[in-house]
């Protein structure tokens, strides 16, 4: 009885220790993949709300008599509204009351990557996304 309980035993060991080292293996890369899933899924939202921030900004443009400080507040107020930190607004005209009826109206809005991570930035540490829309003045 003795000899067949260490025969059952050991297999069973065996099994254990290998789910532990599988474990151990497999684990550290699950890991990394959810967290760099979740930091793409999280730039894809801040070049969409950057987007989002530049049309608002242009459609603000577009109003006859409109200053540039209109399209900053405007852009501003959807970056602050989605939590995005270290962005900056540019236009070109630098000022949308020189616009005439056919002319371009071009709003950047640019963002650093890192400090609008979730997790830290580390899969894009350094970078900067932009985004801009252009509308025709009428």
């Amino acid at each position: 009885m003795t000899r067949r309980g260490k025969r059952s035993k050991s297999p069973r060991c065996k099994t254990t220790g290998a789910a532990i080292i599988e474990l151990a293996v497999c684990l550290p890369l699950l890991v990394t993949m959810t967290l760099a899933t979740i930091e793409a899924c999280a730039m894809i939202y801040l070049k969409q709300t950057l987007k989002i921030a530049a049309f608002e900004g242009a459609r603000v443009g577009m109003v006859p008599g409109s200053i540039s400080l209109n399209v900053q507040a405007q852009s501003q107020l959807v970056l602050t509204d989605h939590n995005v930190v270290n962005s900056s607004v540019s236009m070109l005209p630098a000022d949308p009351a020189s616009l005439v009826t056919g002319d371009f109206f071009r709003v950047t809005v640019s963002a650093q990557c890192a400090p609008n991570s979730l997790i830290g930035g580390w899969f894009y540490a350094g970078q900067t996304l932009n985004e801009s829309v252009e509308l025709t003045f009428h």
